[in-house]
């Protein structure tokens, strides 16, 4: 691999732009569609099927993201961005449109596999104009693009569904996307390759498909499933010893084998694991503390979350520097140290505390998962070659997209074991003291003691917040001590 950028271009500046627009408006889908969800339900109605508009969409993303890198290196990136965004923008579109829940879910299934291309192709792109020493500033730069997208997307979407129908919130989009492309399309150059590409691993794709769908289905409705959970669980095991036994034999394996040889990808895949399942203890359960223990109001709940949005990007941009100065390791051990920190202050959360207190540990976690997350991101690009870089940064993402479905998972099933143990009488007690109404006809007593036994329950989904941030020290031991290489 040379130290150099693989494209050559003048206008890197207007390609990063273009990046980073793509992936704001990847970004902002997430906050702005849940902010929306109560007048949507209010419209079409189909209460029940609520999380699915939610659930299909990371289940289409999370399958379609390491096709995309694949092909994006055998076809190339700007082809690949261009199909897939065209199809996230289409989604949209129909989204709008839809009249009842049922058609909502299935363009937003459609959505997701277009937005599966967005994250890992935007985050190639910039890699590929941008030598290994830039790429620690530069990736930061697209850090801080979630961190914007956390703060103004629920903001947006409370004002355009006061404004305007709830269809605009999918069709803001489209102009944000076309602009994306055609800033790419004009100063992105297609870089031709010299060797012939090879075909797609069509088996092995299936195989992949198969096994992650039943793995997502299996987590993401774990309580609606019951005792179904085992044979989803169990297929998709089958489906996963399937695909590296093809993997093994494949003249064209979907993960080629140099993706698992190198010690430095592997850790940078572990690592936005763990990442993604700790990151669920505090974006699933902290607002959850701040308004059912504390007793907050949701606007309080939301500032506290976005103080770890706030902290991602700016460890995101100080890692970069950090890394030039002194190494891969040494960046992420600090990362994983503060990570680890952050998640131990959850368990210090009392009744009582302050928001100030909630807002710091929530800004302490998300600097390390900035941190991070950006070291194992720009490490696994500098190693990669750029035949394999696609699908290398594509399996970055989709390490975290599993690891936020894994940590909701166990968390969740930590507060429900925990809430059957200790308030065995009562039918969903935290729905009871989120309410607002149900909460005013709780006698005094009562609510202090759930609201006790329910913060006794949060704490033990915090321990485990803690347990896995501490695996991510472990990985950060197996980064080289080494610095981004230098530009030419």
């Amino acid at each position: 691999m040379t130290e150099s950028a693989q494209i050559r271009t003048g206008h890197r500046h207007w390609i990063l732009i273009a990046c980073m627009l793509a992936m704001f408006m990847a970004a902002i889908e997430v906050t702005i569609v849940a902010t929306a969800m109560p007048t949507i339900i209010a419209d079409l109605g189909g209460f029940s099927q609520f999380g699915w508009v939610f659930s299909i969409y990371l289940l289409t993303q999370a399958v379609s993201v390491p096709l995309y890198g694949r092909l994006a290196d055998m076809v190339g990136r700007k082809t690949m961005f261009f199909v897939g965004t065209s199809i996230f923008l289409v989604g949209s579109v129909l989204c709008g449109f839809a009249h009842t829940m049922t058609w909502l879910i299935l363009f937003r299934a459609f959505q997701g596999l277009g937005a599966g291309a967005i994250m890992p192709l935007s985050s190639t792109i910039v890699a590929d104009i941008y030598s290994p020493r830039e790429r620690a500033s530069v990736q930061g730069w697209l850090s801080s693009v979630w961190g914007v997208a956390a703060i103004v997307g629920p903001l947006t979407g409370a004002w355009l569904v006061q404004h305007f129908s709830w269809s605009v919130i999918f069709w803001v989009n489209l102009p944000i996307g076309l602009i994306s492309m055609l800033m790419l399309w004009r100063w992105l150059p297609s870089h031709q390759k010299e060797e012939k590409s090879q075909p797609l691993n069509l088996a092995g794709s299936g195989w992949l498909m198969l096994c992650v769908t039943a793995l997502l289905i299996a987590l993401l409705q774990a309580e609606q499933l019951g005792i179904w959970l085992v044979p989803f669980l169990l297929f998709s095991l089958f489906a996963g010893w399937q695909l590296r036994r093809h993997e093994l034999h494949s003249a064209a394996p979907l993960f080629p084998l140099i993706i698992w040889r190198s010690r430095l990808i592997v850790a940078g895949n572990a690592g936005n694991l763990i990442i993604g399942a700790a990151m669920m203890g505090i974006s699933a359960f902290l607002p959850t503390w701040i308004q059912g223990i504390s007793g907050g109001s949701p606007l309080q709940a939301g500032s506290v979350l976005a103080m770890m949005s706030i902290g991602w990007p700016l460890a995101s941009t100080l890692s970069g520097r950090l890394m030039l100065r002194t190494s891969y390791r040494f960046t992420a051990q600090l990362g994983a140290l503060l990570l680890v920190t952050g998640s131990a202050l959850l368990l210090f959360l009392q009744p009582a505390s302050s928001l100030y207190q909630a807002g710091f540990t929530a800004f302490l976690i998300g600097t390390g998962m900035g941190m991070t997350s950006t070291t194992f991101l720009v490490s696994v690009q500098n190693q990669a070659d750029y035949q394999i870089r696609g699908i290398c940064t594509a399996s970055i993402m989709f390490s975290r997209m599993i690891g936020s479905a894994v940590g909701t998972a166990i968390m969740g099933a930590v507060l429900n074991l925990n809430l059957q143990w200790r308030l065995p009488q009562v039918e969903d007690p935290v729905q009871k003291i989120m309410s607002e109404p149900s909460r005013q006809q709780l006698q005094p007593e009562t609510l202090q003691q759930m609201t006790a036994a329910i913060a006794a329950s949060l704490h033990w989904v915090f321990v485990v917040a803690l347990v896995i941030a501490l695996f991510a020290v472990g990985v950060a031991w197996m980064m080289p001590r080494q610095r981004p290489e230098q530009a030419d």
